[in-house]
């Protein structure tokens, strides 16, 4: 399998995963690979970052890459992620690995009731909502290593 990073006419990048080069154009030709965000068949490859393994004689510090500009709607959504991660670090307590645990102390009156922040599992989280403790997950953003 290959993955490319894709762009179609009206700018909207996405990526896409096929059997080959060859997969890809052909796809292509037969109007099967489709903008998500338009709807636009007019697609073509964009410029990627070459993954190229790292020596181990080399330092392991990141590199910055290339990228075509966001949509507009894209960078507008991730400005409120921002936003309202800035807002929840600003007005909630961190509690780490502990947040599950945290949580449910406050929802069954143990601790003092307050906002909290922190990392929790997906069992965790799963867990918590069936309990009926309220949780919401923070959404994660590209400079968060996604």
């Amino acid at each position: 399998m290959i993955r490319y990073d894709i762009i179609c006419e009206r700018e909207h990048q996405f990526d896409g995963w096929f059997a080959s080069s060859d997969g890809f154009d052909d796809q292509v030709a037969g109007n099967l690979v489709q903008c998500p965000v338009c709807g636009s068949h007019n697609v073509q490859k964009a410029l990627m970052t070459p993954g190229v393994p790292a020596k181990a004689n080399r330092s392991s510090e990141p590199v910055g890459a290339l990228h075509a500009p966001l949509d507009p709607r894209a960078r507008a959504m991730a400005e409120m992620i921002r936003k309202l991660r800035s807002h929840v670090e600003e007005n909630a307590d961190y509690v780490g690995d502990k947040f599950a645990e945290s949580a449910r102390r406050i929802h069954y009156g143990e601790e003092e009731q307050r906002g909290i922040y922190g990392e929790a599992t997906i069992d965790e989280a799963k867990q918590l909502h069936d309990e009926g403790v309220e949780v919401l997950p923070l959404p994660r953003l590209p400079e968060d290593g996604n």
